[in-house]
Protein backbone atom coordinates (compact mmCIF):
# COMPACT_ATOMS: atom_id res chain seq x y z
CA UNK A 1 0.00 0.00 0.00
CA UNK A 2 1.05 3.20 -0.82
CA UNK A 3 0.08 5.80 1.92
CA UNK A 4 1.70 9.08 2.36
CA UNK A 5 4.18 8.05 4.93
CA UNK A 6 6.04 5.13 6.26
CA UNK A 7 4.79 3.37 9.02
CA UNK A 8 4.91 0.40 11.14
CA UNK A 9 1.57 -2.05 12.22
CA UNK A 10 0.36 -4.19 14.75
CA UNK A 11 -2.88 -5.98 14.04
CA UNK A 12 -5.76 -5.82 16.41
CA UNK A 13 -5.09 -9.56 18.72
CA UNK A 14 -8.76 -9.43 18.70
CA UNK A 15 -10.02 -8.72 15.35
CA UNK A 16 -13.58 -6.72 15.56
CA UNK A 17 -15.83 -5.27 12.56
CA UNK A 18 -14.40 -2.33 13.33
CA UNK A 19 -10.95 -2.01 15.72
CA UNK A 20 -9.58 1.39 17.42
CA UNK A 21 -6.35 3.19 16.32
CA UNK A 22 -2.99 4.11 18.22
CA UNK A 23 -1.21 6.47 15.97
CA UNK A 24 2.38 6.53 17.40
CA UNK A 25 3.82 9.88 16.02
CA UNK A 26 7.64 9.79 17.29
CA UNK A 27 9.81 12.86 18.36
CA UNK A 28 12.58 14.78 16.43
CA UNK A 29 15.41 12.92 15.41
CA UNK A 30 13.96 9.57 15.69
CA UNK A 31 11.70 6.77 13.73
CA UNK A 32 8.97 4.58 14.10
CA UNK A 33 10.71 1.55 15.72
CA UNK A 34 10.89 3.99 18.51
CA UNK A 35 7.67 4.27 20.25
CA UNK A 36 6.76 1.28 18.24
CA UNK A 37 8.68 -0.78 21.03
CA UNK A 38 5.55 -0.13 23.54
CA UNK A 39 3.06 -1.67 21.44
CA UNK A 40 3.37 -5.51 23.01
CA UNK A 41 2.57 -3.52 26.03
CA UNK A 42 -0.92 -2.07 24.68
CA UNK A 43 -4.39 -3.00 24.81
CA UNK A 44 -4.35 -5.81 22.59
CA UNK A 45 -7.95 -4.68 21.04
CA UNK A 46 -6.26 -1.86 19.41
CA UNK A 47 -4.79 -1.49 15.72
CA UNK A 48 -0.99 -0.13 16.62
CA UNK A 49 0.19 2.56 13.47
CA UNK A 50 3.99 3.96 14.11
CA UNK A 51 4.43 6.52 11.32
CA UNK A 52 7.84 8.03 10.73
CA UNK A 53 8.34 11.52 9.67
CA UNK A 54 8.77 12.80 6.06
CA UNK A 55 12.32 15.14 7.10
CA UNK A 56 15.24 12.61 6.83
CA UNK A 57 18.05 14.13 9.19
CA UNK A 58 20.65 11.05 8.56
CA UNK A 59 20.22 7.28 8.87
CA UNK A 60 17.32 6.21 10.84
CA UNK A 61 16.47 9.61 12.45
CA UNK A 62 13.89 11.79 10.90
CA UNK A 63 12.18 15.01 11.71
CA UNK A 64 8.51 16.43 11.58
CA UNK A 65 9.89 20.03 10.76
CA UNK A 66 13.58 21.82 11.51
CA UNK A 67 14.11 22.97 14.72
CA UNK A 68 16.69 25.62 15.86
CA UNK A 69 18.15 24.56 19.02
CA UNK A 70 19.64 28.11 19.66
CA UNK A 71 16.55 30.08 19.38
CA UNK A 72 13.95 30.89 21.55
CA UNK A 73 10.31 29.50 22.24
CA UNK A 74 9.04 31.59 18.90
CA UNK A 75 12.20 31.09 16.59
CA UNK A 76 12.61 27.41 17.75
CA UNK A 77 10.41 25.65 14.92
CA UNK A 78 10.08 25.68 11.05
CA UNK A 79 6.34 25.93 11.63
CA UNK A 80 5.57 25.91 7.50
CA UNK A 81 7.11 22.51 7.79
CA UNK A 82 5.41 21.62 10.81
CA UNK A 83 2.18 23.15 9.36
CA UNK A 84 2.88 20.52 6.04
CA UNK A 85 3.33 17.76 8.55
CA UNK A 86 0.07 18.60 10.36
CA UNK A 87 -1.86 18.02 7.41
CA UNK A 88 0.25 14.95 6.05
CA UNK A 89 -0.59 13.48 9.42
CA UNK A 90 -4.59 14.08 9.31
CA UNK A 91 -4.62 13.00 5.71
CA UNK A 92 -2.80 9.55 6.68
CA UNK A 93 -5.66 9.10 9.41
CA UNK A 94 -7.56 9.17 6.59
CA UNK A 95 -5.62 6.84 4.52
CA UNK A 96 -5.52 4.52 7.16
CA UNK A 97 -8.76 4.50 7.78
CA UNK A 98 -9.84 3.63 4.47
CA UNK A 99 -7.51 0.67 4.01
CA UNK A 100 -7.66 -1.33 7.30
CA UNK A 101 -10.88 -2.09 9.05
CA UNK A 102 -10.45 0.86 11.92
CA UNK A 103 -13.24 2.49 13.54
CA UNK A 104 -12.87 6.61 12.44
CA UNK A 105 -14.70 7.22 15.46
CA UNK A 106 -12.16 5.80 17.83
CA UNK A 107 -8.83 7.21 17.59
CA UNK A 108 -5.86 8.12 19.51
CA UNK A 109 -2.88 9.63 18.78
CA UNK A 110 0.19 9.40 20.96
CA UNK A 111 3.00 11.78 20.78
CA UNK A 112 6.48 12.49 22.34
CA UNK A 113 8.21 15.71 22.55
CA UNK A 114 7.87 16.56 18.45
CA UNK A 115 5.36 14.37 17.92
CA UNK A 116 2.97 15.38 20.93
CA UNK A 117 3.72 19.22 19.14
CA UNK A 118 2.08 17.70 15.95
CA UNK A 119 -0.61 15.44 17.90
CA UNK A 120 -2.08 19.07 19.19
CA UNK A 121 -1.71 20.43 16.11
CA UNK A 122 -3.60 17.80 14.34
CA UNK A 123 -6.50 17.06 17.17
CA UNK A 124 -7.25 20.96 17.53
CA UNK A 125 -6.77 21.46 14.03
CA UNK A 126 -8.70 18.20 12.60
CA UNK A 127 -10.93 17.20 15.91
CA UNK A 128 -13.28 15.23 13.88
CA UNK A 129 -10.68 12.67 12.98
CA UNK A 130 -9.71 12.64 16.38
CA UNK A 131 -10.92 11.11 19.52
CA UNK A 132 -7.96 11.64 22.07
CA UNK A 133 -4.63 12.24 22.66
CA UNK A 134 -2.15 11.26 24.70
CA UNK A 135 0.99 13.85 24.55
CA UNK A 136 3.99 13.37 26.33
CA UNK A 137 7.03 16.15 26.96
CA UNK A 138 5.71 18.25 24.06
CA UNK A 139 3.93 21.69 24.22
CA UNK A 140 1.26 23.53 22.33
CA UNK A 141 2.59 25.51 19.64
CA UNK A 142 -0.06 28.12 18.11
CA UNK A 143 1.15 29.41 14.94
CA UNK A 144 0.79 25.70 13.82
CA UNK A 145 -2.66 25.22 14.37
CA UNK A 146 -5.61 25.89 12.11
CA UNK A 147 -5.85 29.40 10.90
CA UNK A 148 -9.77 28.73 12.32
CA UNK A 149 -9.42 25.93 14.20
CA UNK A 150 -11.74 28.21 17.35
CA UNK A 151 -14.29 27.38 15.15
CA UNK A 152 -13.66 24.10 15.41
CA UNK A 153 -16.17 21.71 18.00
CA UNK A 154 -13.82 19.88 20.36
CA UNK A 155 -16.84 17.82 22.73
CA UNK A 156 -15.67 14.48 21.48
CA UNK A 157 -11.77 15.23 22.51
CA UNK A 158 -9.99 13.71 25.57
CA UNK A 159 -6.28 14.73 26.13
CA UNK A 160 -3.84 13.01 28.50
CA UNK A 161 -0.67 14.84 29.17
CA UNK A 162 2.24 14.50 30.86
CA UNK A 163 5.88 16.25 31.26
CA UNK A 164 9.22 15.49 33.31
CA UNK A 165 9.93 17.83 35.76
CA UNK A 166 13.63 18.09 34.94
CA UNK A 167 12.94 18.18 30.91
CA UNK A 168 16.06 19.53 29.57
CA UNK A 169 14.80 19.45 26.31
CA UNK A 170 11.03 21.08 26.13
CA UNK A 171 11.24 23.10 29.85
CA UNK A 172 8.05 22.05 32.00
CA UNK A 173 6.59 25.19 31.94
CA UNK A 174 6.04 25.13 28.41
CA UNK A 175 4.14 21.53 29.02
CA UNK A 176 2.10 23.26 31.78
CA UNK A 177 0.35 25.96 29.69
CA UNK A 178 -1.45 22.94 27.87
CA UNK A 179 -4.09 22.18 30.85
CA UNK A 180 -5.44 25.73 31.14
CA UNK A 181 -5.42 26.13 27.83
CA UNK A 182 -7.06 23.09 26.44
CA UNK A 183 -9.68 23.82 29.27
CA UNK A 184 -9.83 26.85 28.34
CA UNK A 185 -11.41 25.31 24.86
CA UNK A 186 -13.71 23.03 27.10
CA UNK A 187 -11.81 19.90 26.79
CA UNK A 188 -11.58 17.50 29.06
CA UNK A 189 -7.96 17.16 30.02
CA UNK A 190 -5.61 15.21 32.52
CA UNK A 191 -2.31 16.47 33.22
CA UNK A 192 0.65 15.06 35.23
CA UNK A 193 4.13 15.34 35.71
CA UNK A 194 6.95 12.93 36.55
CA UNK A 195 10.20 13.28 38.20
CA UNK A 196 12.27 12.75 35.08
CA UNK A 197 13.99 14.08 32.27
CA UNK A 198 13.00 13.92 28.25
CA UNK A 199 11.77 10.80 28.05
CA UNK A 200 8.92 8.51 29.25
CA UNK A 201 9.25 7.25 33.18
CA UNK A 202 7.36 2.94 33.67
CA UNK A 203 5.06 5.14 35.68
CA UNK A 204 3.98 7.76 32.65
CA UNK A 205 3.52 4.77 30.78
CA UNK A 206 1.11 2.87 33.39
CA UNK A 207 -0.77 6.09 33.64
CA UNK A 208 -1.76 6.57 30.29
CA UNK A 209 -2.02 3.06 29.74
CA UNK A 210 -4.97 3.70 32.58
CA UNK A 211 -6.53 6.50 31.25
CA UNK A 212 -6.67 4.54 27.86
CA UNK A 213 -8.87 1.57 29.02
Amino acid sequence: MNLSLEYLVREPKTKLDKNPLLLLIHGYGSNEEDLFSFAAELPGEYYIVSVRAPYTMQYGSYAWYAINFDADEKKFSDNEEAKTSRELIAKFIDEIVANYAIDATNVTLIGFSQGTILSYAVALSHPEKVQRVVAMSGYINQDILEENYLKNTFSNLKIFTSHGTVDQVIPVEWGRKAKPFLENLGINTTYKEYPIGHGVSPQNFYDFKKWLQ
